[in-house]
């Protein structure tokens, strides 16, 4: 299947993948598309999937007082699942859904299991690769406890660098903490 080559080049940036390896995540792996809108996972449902993004945009977020806080966005070549809950096997406060039409390779949580129990270059990929997410996480704690309004946009901008300008500005303003009148001044001042 060609379409698994863009997956299979991610995972290549961290080990060396065998034809064995390949051949089980391609048999392994599902491709799907989510239309735009779409809730792929609710707070209420334990994540059993992972997704790795082939193309477009999703978002993970969760409610307070009713209003959708966005928690963080994943792009092209990136996994995205509500970690506590596909770790512990329990719901979460994560929702997921679609901010654009997405297309995913999805891969089930025991598969990956089985990926991991198999072949221990997969244990090595999952450490260098979170080793990453974890650096990103760390600078966002950053900026949102010490940066003004003005400097959480910035970053975002930073941090979202490829992807910003197709994201709603009320998720911007959510995952900034900030009002959407706010960032709208913000921007007016460039």
């Amino acid at each position: 299947m060609e379409t698994t080559e863009n997956i299979f080049e991610h995972f290549e940036q961290f080990i060396k993948l065998s034809d064995t390896l390949k051949a089980e995540l391609q048999d392994r792996l599902q491709l799907v598309t989510f239309k735009k809108g779409e809730l792929i996972l609710d707070a209420n449902q334990i994540s059993t999937k992972s997704y790795f993004i082939r193309k477009g945009m999703l978002r993970t977020y969760f409610l307070k007082d009713g209003k959708e806080i966005s928690e963080y966005f994943s792009s092209k070549n990136e996994w995205i699942n509500s970690p506590k809950s596909f770790m512990q096997r329990k719901t979460d406060i994560y929702y997921i859904d679609a901010i654009e039409t997405t297309e995913v390779f999805s891969l089930h949580v025991n598969d990956l299991g089985y990926l991991f129990d198999n072949f221990p270059e997969m244990e090595r990929y999952a450490r260098l690769s979170m080793g990453t997410v974890f650096g990103h996480f760390m600078e966002r704690i950053t900026s949102m406890r010490f940066a003004s309004a003005k400097e959480k946009y910035a970053h975002f901008r930073k941090t979202y660098h490829d992807i910003y300008h197709r994201i709603p500005l009320g998720m911007i303003a959510s995952y900034i903490g900030i009002t959407q009148e706010t960032l709208s001044r913000i921007r007016a001042e460039k």
